[in-house]
């Protein structure tokens, strides 16, 4: 109002200094100042309020508390039980290999075969010597009786007699060396046929026919891993340990191993955990364990990488929730739910480990809880929602994708 007196003052002014034409002028303009005044502080005509946005379909799932196990992962490598390596025992031209390299063979199946000929000469050489010296000790036994007799008849000397004792005995010891040579040589012989140690895996040859095998260092023709059992070595961090009831593992405690092949699949076997060791790794901060699997098809392979899967008990009153319906905000992770009035609502959890695609909340919800598990991208704290059951097809073009961003959205919504 006292801008209107000052706007009509002012008019008034201007309308004393015109005479004429622009007096009229200013009446007129006077006159439209004055029913702009009147309006103000009147209210205008009423605008009509938007209509209230319809309910959002989203997926709702019920949640109750839930035994679930307590479990652990950690990468692992697969190695047989018995890693050996195939060597030659004695030095020959390697005539042939017997096997084909990956295939599965026998203990005691022959592998490679060393030029014999060379041994045969030695062994016939051995038995020869052998008969030289059987026919010297029969010579020395038939002696030393012959003089026995004599020397107690006192026809000769004490000294030849004793001297052809000595020579028995001599001859005995010869004897035994000479068979002992004979056993060596034959066993040499038996070395060129390089048999399989274990039953297992057969690896790559590393010599090739011709060679010249000389034995020692330079003798490895190939490996032989047992597959059957099979044991796989993984660690566990310190952090892992702290989460297993036990606290720590030794050998023969009653867990659970489970392997998780490359594929996603689960290996239908269960693992024995056969080795644990008694300190933990002060460079990694883990304890090195061994699990021991079953393997009769032969589907696990040495050196393949797998998950180790470790359950070591059973964890009461969890729930359990889609992992694309967590959120992560700046004051931690929520989930929306559903509240007794049908609208949207945000709760802070706490979240465990992940079993499968769901994830473990262990504190911020209870049992009926209704938790929003889609269409997050779209919701806001007091929204109101149409629930849909899980499953059900959604009337929202392009759900799934604003399912999986979530965890994006999460800061907005909780600022909200």
């Amino acid at each position: 109002m006292p801008t209107l007196v000052f706007a009509v003052a002012n008019i008034s002014s201007a309308f004393r200094a015109v005479t004429g034409s622009g007096r009229n002028l200013l009446s007129g303009m006077c006159f439209a100042v004055l029913l702009s005044g009147c309006g103000q502080g009147k209210p205008g005509p009423a605008h009509a309020a938007p209509p209230p946005a319809p309910p959002l379909p989203a997926t709702v799932l019920a949640v109750m508390p839930q035994r679930v196990p307590i479990a652990v992962e950690a990468v692992g490598q697969i190695e047989g039980s018995k890693e050996v390596e195939v060597r030659a025992r004695v030095s020959g031209i390697l005539q042939k290999r017997l096997y084909n390299e990956g295939d599965l063979v026998r203990a005691g199946t022959p592998m490679f075969k060393i030029d014999p000929a060379p041994f045969e000469i030695a062994l016939a050489q051995a038995k020869a010597q052998l008969a030289q010296e059987q026919a010297r000790n029969e010579q020395a036994r038939r002696e030393s009786v012959r003089l026995k007799q004599l020397a107690a008849a006192k026809a000769i000397s004490q000294k030849e007699f004793d001297d052809a004792s000595s020579n028995l005995k001599l001859s005995d010891a010869g004897l035994q060396a000479a068979e002992a040579r004979v056993r060596e040589a034959e066993l040499n012989l038996s070395y060129t046929s390089v048999a399989a140690p274990v039953s297992g895996v057969s690896g790559r040859a590393v010599r090739s026919e011709g060679s010249l095998i000389t034995a020692g260092a330079d003798s490895l023709l190939t490996t032989v891993s047992q597959v059957d059992p099979i044991w796989v070595r993984f660690s566990l961090s310190e952090s892992d340990l702290a989460k297993l009831p036990q606290r720590r593992l030794v050998r023969g405690t009653p867990v659970e191993v489970n392997l998780i092949l490359p594929s996603g699949a689960r290996y239908p076997g269960k693992g024995r955990l056969n080795f644990a060791a008694t300190q933990i790794d002060t460079r990694l901060g883990t304890q090195q364990l061994r699990a021991e699997f079953d393997n009769a098809k032969g589907q696990l392979l040495p050196g393949q990488f797998v998950r180790a899967q470790l359950i070591a008990g059973q964890r009461e009153n969890v729930f359990l929730v889609p992992q694309i319906a967590v959120m992560e905000a700046e004051a931690g992770y929520m989930l929306f739910v559903l509240d007794k009035e049908g609208k949207a609502a945000l709760k802070p959890v706490q979240l465990g480990d992940w079993i499968g695609s769901d994830w473990m909340v262990l504190g911020g919800l209870e049992a009926g809880d209704r938790v929003i598990v889609d269409n997050l991208l779209k919701l806001r704290p007091g929204s109101a929602v149409s629930p849909l059951a899980p499953g059900a097809p959604s009337s929202v073009p392009g759900q799934g994708a604003e399912s999986g961003a979530g965890k994006a959205a999460a800061s907005g919504a909780a600022a909200k």
